[in-house]
């Protein structure tokens, strides 16, 4: 791995806690993100699905000082349009958003992308488009989506992770603190959460939990 990729892999790697506006959650998307900077996470990715265009702005905006503060990446889930405007590090687009190669390159300028995959041929696919990480699962079987795709396991999220190497390939899906040290072990740069943290009674000392499985690794 050259210095360019190593960086590159590096900089994606760690937990990404996503500050998703379900409304059954405990916490709102910027309570999230609170409990993710001073948890020491690496990324935070606003998932809005259910707030309007103006309060999901406003949500971007108040998460990208908090994470400017906190020296935190800002992803913002579907919209480049709203990543550009609240000044986000990058957009994550699914199978069913733009495809990362239609994404204007003045946009690519600005932002990193990210792509939601969930099969070694849509890793593959996405691994030939201008994109900077992989999501890829659900790994575990998660009840944070209506209509969650069959999970995966832990066996296909290493194999799309070697086989995409040296991209970053982020495990998603049903993951809590073994899963973060599982989700490592198989080579994954680094593991996304939602219930994990949006669902706890302590989000500060469940994102510190989550961060310090994948700093210690997988237990022997």
């Amino acid at each position: 791995m050259t210095p360019a990729d190593h960086a590159a892999k590096t900089r994606w790697h760690g937990l990404h806690v996503l500050a998703d506006d379900a409304p059954h959650w405990k916490h709102d998307p910027v309570a999230i993100a609170h409990a993710a900077c001073a948890g020491g996470a690496a990324v935070v990715q606003l998932r809005a699905k259910h707030a309007t265009d103006r309060q999901t702005l406003a949500w971007a905006h108040a998460i990208r000082g908090l994470t400017r503060e906190s020296g935190l990446l800002f992803v913002v889930n579907d919209r480049f349009d709203i990543a550009l405007l609240a000044e986000a590090d990058a957009v994550h687009l699914g199978q069913d958003d733009l495809p990362p190669a239609r994404i204007p390159e003045s946009v690519r300028g600005r932002l990193a992308l990210g792509r939601s995959t969930h099969s070694l041929e849509q890793a593959r696919a996405a691994g030939r488009t201008p994109v900077d990480y992989l999501g890829f699962g659900p790994v575990f079987d998660t009840a944070s989506k209506l209509a969650p795709d069959t999970s995966v396991g832990l066996a296909a999220l290493g194999e799309v992770s070697h086989a995409l190497a040296p991209l970053p390939v982020v495990g998603i899906g049903g993951i809590d603190v073994a899963g973060v040290r599982e989700a490592v072990r198989c080579g994954a740069s680094g593991a996304a959460v939602i219930s994990a943290v949006a669902g706890s009674d302590d989000p500060v000392l469940s994102v510190r939990s989550l961060v310090r499985a994948i700093e210690e690794g997988p237990l022997s």
